[in-house]
């Protein structure tokens, strides 16, 4: 095959409000570009950022293809363990470096680039690439080789085509098999009617267009026949108005809710994990009973271990009228516990659906008094025993084209910022974990991402807990794991059952209960037959299963 008719991806990640294409996810940007070079009879080669980096040499195959499409761009930047998303400098310098394709740039990169919450995302040049892809980057690919201006509105008549043409990218991704495919339902956002959230670059995308049912069942199938098994219905600003009308706080409808998942399910049947992602407190609030019906359904067809992302931002009314929040602290509590009581169930040891809150720093109209209120709120979530699955708190980046970066939002208070989050990853993440998850509850499926003395791996999820598990592991192993301790935004566990034979001392001490001397125990009467041997030496019960008690290969007959 002549490479010159070749096409490359870059993919520089995105992170937007409904939007997430780091690692181990791949966005829809992706497989919608890859659908427009392939309707137009290109093969296609596909790598990320972190692929470029260890491996610079791939640019010069890059250069020898016909064209190069890099996509990028982070409106909520955060902390990443799968992916470090491209920055504009090197963006800049990718294109600098390729002088043979001809390149282009799209993504939410082409609404300001910032490198981290606290300070400005601005726009760019031309970021030394031939074209930018303005509005919808695949629609505006095809414009070009249709010879017109490459800035397309959206449309998902003409985009849904090209994501079921485009899912078989996915057998390129570096993370392949275990890859988190976001699937789009909705575009824009219902509370564009009256701006929306200030520093939301979602209203920027116009009123919401919804996705038909039959555009993403034909994707998902696509994805399942490439291999897929692990979907996120997450690129939408709020999962449970999909398809219901108009207004800023559409009524959710059940019976399509249900439809979708169930349609999901059936158009994926060896699906592993289904996960949603954003869900607007102000929607369950004012509308308590559509909303409780919608999330039972999601649960009924969803895998346990979900995630509901309320964007809280801020629990003072002054903040909330300035920037015109979604919804009063009191509406979020509200929100809480609706899902705590749907969701706080449990299947194969994990609650099926928690709330996750977000919160911002640095709106207009934040003083100190605004963490102070924010602290009150979290003591009161703890004081009514609703689960909370994580609390995410960042600095704003406003981009250009939101309220937010015209209206300059106050500097952020540094000592107080600092000690609200102190405080709330030690007095509230970490007696939440305990709740979460207790000793000894059994994890499935960990992917090991991290190699080292102590190893980190996470399940395929919405935000998935970070696991240290205390042995050295390969990368890409999968294991069951049992939680044995607590961090403030992790746990520690072992691979479970526990290898209580073969299991080293470093590890040995992370067991529950099992005191030195029980340590010292352990090392002298292995090996153990049996779970009452092994209580009977050390003092220590644990649940039943819990140990592996298979020999070591010198005390097999």
């Amino acid at each position: 095959m002549d490479m010159s008719s070749e096409a490359w991806i870059i993919d520089g990640y995105v992170d937007e409000p409904a939007c997430l294409g780091v690692p181990p996810y791949i966005s829809p940007y992706i497989r919608t570009i890859a659908g427009v070079f392939f309707s137009h009879g290109f093969p296609v080669t596909y790598h990320t950022i972190d692929q470029i980096r260890s491996d610079p040499g791939l640019l010069c195959a890059a250069n020898t293809a016909s064209y190069v499409v890099m996509i990028a761009g982070m409106t909520v930047p955060g902390k990443y363990l799968g992916g470090t998303p491209a920055t504009w400098q090197e963006i800049e310098q990718i294109g600098s470096a390729l002088s043979n394709p001809h390149t282009f740039l799209g993504g939410p990169i082409l609404f300001g680039a910032g490198s981290a919450g606290g300070q400005a995302a601005l726009r760019k040049g031309d970021f030394h690439v031939d074209t930018l892809l303005h509005g919808s980057p695949a629609g505006a690919l095809d414009k070009w080789f249709s010879g017109n201006i490459p800035s397309a509105l959206f449309s998902y008549e003409k985009e849904d085509p090209w994501s079921e043409l485009g899912a078989s990218i996915i057998c390129q991704h570096p993370n392949y098999p275990y890859v988190m495919c976001e699937i789009e339902t909705a575009r824009g956002c219902s509370r564009e009617v009256t701006g929306g959230c200030s520093f939301c670059t979602e209203p920027l995308y116009g009123k919401p267009q919804y996705r038909s049912l039959q555009g993403i069942k034909n994707e998902v199938s696509a994805l399942a026949q490439a291999g897929a098994a692990h979907f996120r219905i997450g690129r939408q600003p709020d999962i449970l108005t999909w398809q219901a009308g108009k207004g800023e706080f559409p009524v959710p409808k059940p019976d399509l809710i249900e439809e979708l998942f169930s349609s999901v399910r059936t158009s994926a049947p060896s699906l592993k994990t289904l996960h949603i992602d954003n869900v607007n407190p102000g929607t369950i609030a004012r509308h308590p009973e559509e909303a409780g019906e919608s999330l039972s359904a999601i649960i009924r067809h969803h895998t346990p271990g979900d995630i509901a992302a309320f964007g809280m931002e801020t629990a003072d009314p002054v903040v909330i009228e300035e920037n015109n929040l979604k919804a009063t602290p009191d509406m979020v509590m509200e929100a809480i516990r609706i899902v705590h009581e749907v969701g706080s169930l449990r299947r194969d040891g994990i609650p099926e659906l928690l709330p996750g809150l977000n919160f911002i720093a640095g709106l207009a109209g934040e003083s100190l008094n605004t963490y102070t209120l924010n602290r009150e709120f979290l003591e009161n979530v703890l004081q009514k025993g609703y689960l909370i699955r994580r609390v995410n708190i960042r600095q704003l980046m406003p981009c250009e084209g939101t309220k937010a970066s015209k209206h300059n939002a106050l500097p952020v208070p540094d000592k107080a910022f600092h000690s609200f989050k102190d405080w709330t990853r030690k007095n509230f993440d970490l007696p939440m974990l305990r709740k979460v998850f207790p000793p000894f509850t059994i994890l499935r499926s960990v992917i090991i991402e991290e190699e080292g003395d102590i190893s980190f791996g996470r399940q395929m999820g919405s935000y998935p807990i970070l696991v240290g598990i205390p042995l050295p592991l390969p990368v890409r192993a999968v294991l069951d794991v049992v939680v044995v301790d607590h961090g403030m935004r992790s746990l520690t566990a072992l691979p479970c059952p526990v290898p209580i034979n073969t299991l080293p001392h470093k590890a040995l001490r992370w067991i529950p209960g099992l005191s030195k001397k029980g340590i010292v125990q352990v090392i002298a009467k292995r090996p153990f037959r049996s779970e009452k041997e092994f209580a009977k030496f050390t003092g220590t019960s644990l649940p039943d299963g819990i140990l592996d008690l298979t020999l070591p290969a010198a005390q097999l007959p």
